[in-house]
């Protein structure tokens, strides 16, 4: 709902007037190729998302994924499931099944790549577009209402739309195709959790042992069940307010192969920076010590290479997180990212109209209280995109001549990939 509020200020000049003079000549506007979207990612291992949060449908269209590959129907839902809405009282209401469909790039069987692109579509069918009406005429803050329209010009209204956690359905579906080719060609298990909801904070959570299904026994998405308990009170706390609160995901890739990264820009570690903070509602990103590095000398931050079993280089601490120089060595990738509190809440507060006033808004719509349990999948995800194509690349450049009398004394790093899993 809408309320003016009295001001002083005359609206301001149409957004297009920005880009024309201030005492000089106003400027002509030029047809321009378009060289970057926005939509997909990845280079070797491709995604493109596609769709709006009230639309007819959301999905992706996933190229790259070399050909053979065994995954289902099944497998790419199980994920989808794991990010749907309406999974408790603690997330958003709206009831969608997300269901997905699987147009392209599949054998007939339904189980097997054929290494053409893959089209995953997913309908919406639980649309409420007329919660959004007073958000049509007024921005909400801290979302992206306004932003969206200073860029185009135009917006999807109802749900947010690409802005919306709901085009995260594209991302996630995709992940499941990563995951299920790192999981077969390398062994590697990417999984998260979430490790703090405001000052409450995760304890008892071993990296080494913690599994999915402790992850996924409770709402939030925490393996540490008396941490769970404490997390869930405090976000349906905020909840009964009609407020919203934030909090961390902190994700973890075990049986990462050695050697995935491109330096100089595409160094690993910043290559899932970029993805991690494009997923919706992300404020911060740390990867090993983070920030709390900077604080150590480097007698204390140093990890320490010693020989293991089999004649494979380990560190004895990871405080680098499992990236070196922009290259993984093949310890544990830790990561964390920060997500802020939702930005649409059931209280009134100031903004402005889409005509330049000063009003109030109090906005309606389903939304989670707490992005973060269903943020676990998507971060997942993202971190699966990453290593899927950075795993394709570095096959391409490094591993298409022999490696047997490659330098170093490290021989995992000669037999590193499982290709008997394929």
């Amino acid at each position: 709902m809408l309320a003016h509020r009295p001001t002083q200020a005359s609206p301001k000049d149409r957004l297009l007037g920005q880009w024309q003079h201030q005492g000089r000549r106003p400027l002509r506007r030029r047809a321009a190729p378009v060289q970057a979207t926005g939509s997909t990612f990845g280079h070797s291992f491709r995604v493109t998302t596609f769709g709006e949060s009230h639309g007819g449908a959301v999905g992706c269209v996933i190229d790259g994924v070399p050909p053979r590959l065994r995954i289902t129907k099944e497998e790419i839902q199980y994920e989808l499931d794991r990010r749907r809405p309406g999974q408790s009282k603690i997330t958003t209401p709206r009831k969608e099944s997300d269901t997905c469909e699987l147009l392209s790039g599949m054998a007939p069987d339904g189980t097997t790549t054929l290494g053409t692109p893959i089209c995953v579509v997913v309908r919406n069918k639980d649309q409420q577009s007329g919660d959004y009406s007073e958000m049509e005429q007024a921005y909400r803050p801290s979302h992206a209402d306004a932003t969206y329209d200073f860029k185009y010009g135009i917006r999807a209204v109802a749900g947010g739309g690409r802005s919306s956690a709901r085009e995260t359905i594209g991302r996630v579906a995709a992940g499941a195709v990563a995951k299920k080719l790192l999981q077969q060609v390398a062994g590697t298990e990417v999984l998260a959790y979430v490790n703090r909801v405001r000052d409450v904070e995760a304890t008892g959570v071993d990296h080494e042992t913690m599994t999915l299904e402790q992850i996924e026994s409770n709402p939030v998405r925490c393996p540490d069940q008396a941490s769970a308990d404490l997390m869930y009170k405090a976000i349906d706390e905020v909840r009964t307010r009609g407020e919203s609160c934030g909090g961390e995901v902190t994700c973890v890739v075990r049986g990462c192969p050695k050697g995935l990264g491109t330096p100089v820009f595409d160094k690993l570690e910043a290559e899932l920076a970029k993805a991690i903070m494009s997923l919706p509602a992300t404020k911060g990103f740390e990867i090993g010590s983070g920030f709390s590095g900077s604080r150590m000398l480097g007698s204390e931050h140093n990890d320490e290479f010693y020989m293991a079993d089999k004649g494979e280089i380990r560190t004895r601490t990871n405080r680098s997180g499992g990236v070196q120089g922009g290259i993984s060595n093949g310890e544990q990738i830790v990561l964390r990212v920060a997500f802020k509190p939702t930005a649409t809440i059931a209280r009134r507060q100031a903004t402005v109209s889409r005509v330049g006033q000063d009003v109030e808004l109090l906005a309606r719509g389903r939304h989670d209280p707490c992005v973060v349990p269903r943020a676990v999948p998507m971060v997942e995800s993202m971190v699966a995109l990453v290593l899927a194509d950075q795993l394709l690349q570095h096959y391409a450049q490094c591993e298409l001549l022999p490696r047997d009398d490659a330098l170093g004394p490290d021989s995992k790093a000669r037999s590193q990939f499982q290709l008997q899993h394929l």
